[in-house]
């Protein structure tokens, strides 16, 4: 209920001020709190000098951020990618698509604050993945690509800890919320995090001891809207603001841990 309540407040949807429909109500983005935030925010500034009132609904709940567009008390967001929507719609019952090629990679990596190379990790180590399941299999191929266990072959982002075939060193995998594996590295010696939870923590990504930059079309954090949304031109017209080179140039030189993606190659 707390958060339910903090979301409204966020959203200005205290009962009986809510205006949603009218045609002057600015556009609403929900997205996750950090570093897409200051994303999405750059971006509506541009709209805002174009003409086009966007409003940025940042949100620490993955769960909220959806649940805000599913309601209509948002229009879309940005903050996850196909494989983790495709997981939502079946799970919550959404019927969410993404709205647009464009958007970025955030990369993940393996941090430690106990060792500072891979070849110290020592027999019965601890590592946290998040209990996710596309992001807690990015942890374990980052594992196996550091040498420390072996996957069953062919599974790609579908693996498990049930997949584990060979474990040499006996690492304990601890599966926790995506949000706490960076907080759990004063516990345990190596930990999976995402970037968008890593910068806000004040982490840095360069202290990766390994970090995954996978180029995948299921990775790529989009704009997702419920599927009787998706033409809405409000929306169509911020992606094109989103699209410009402005924004590509504001990822390489303010984000330059993510990836831009689907922008026009020719536009930099």
């Amino acid at each position: 209920m707390k958060m339910l309540l903090r979301v409204a407040l966020a959203l200005g949807l205290v009962s009986g001020l809510s205006v949603a429909g009218r045609a002057d109500e600015p556009l609403k983005i929900s997205t996750s709190a950090g570093p897409i935030g200051q994303l999405v925010g750059f971006a509506a500034k541009l709209a805002k000098e174009k003409g086009q009132d966007v409003k940025v609904v940042e949100l620490s709940d993955w769960v909220a951020i959806n649940e805000v567009v599913n309601s209509g008390d948002v229009d879309a967001n940005l903050f996850q990618h196909a494989t983790y929507l495709a997981l939502q719609n079946k799970q919550r019952g959404y019927n969410f698509v993404q709205v647009d090629k464009v958007g970025v990679i955030a990369p993940v990596g393996l941090f430690s604050k106990k060792i500072k190379a891979l070849d110290e990790v020592k027999e019965g180590a601890s590592v946290a993945i998040p209990n996710e399941p596309l992001n807690g299999a990015r942890g374990l191929i980052l594992l196996e690509r550091a040498g420390l266990i072996k996957l069953t072959p062919g599974k790609g982002f579908s693996v498990s800890k049930f997949d584990i075939i060979e474990n040499p060193k006996n690492l304990k995998i601890v599966e926790l919320d995506p949000a706490q594996t960076y907080r759990s590295l004063d516990d345990v010696t190596l930990a999976l995090v995402n970037i968008t939870y890593l910068i806000p923590a004040g982490g840095d990504p360069k202290s990766a001891l390994i970090i995954d930059r996978t180029i995948d079309d299921g990775l790529v954090l989009r704009f997702t809207a419920r599927a009787d949304k998706k033409d809405n031109p409000k929306l169509k017209a911020f992606i094109e603001v989103f699209k410009s080179p402005e924004v590509k140039q504001f990822i390489e030189e303010k984000l330059p841990a993510f990836i831009p993606a689907g922008f026009d190659t020719k536009a930099s």
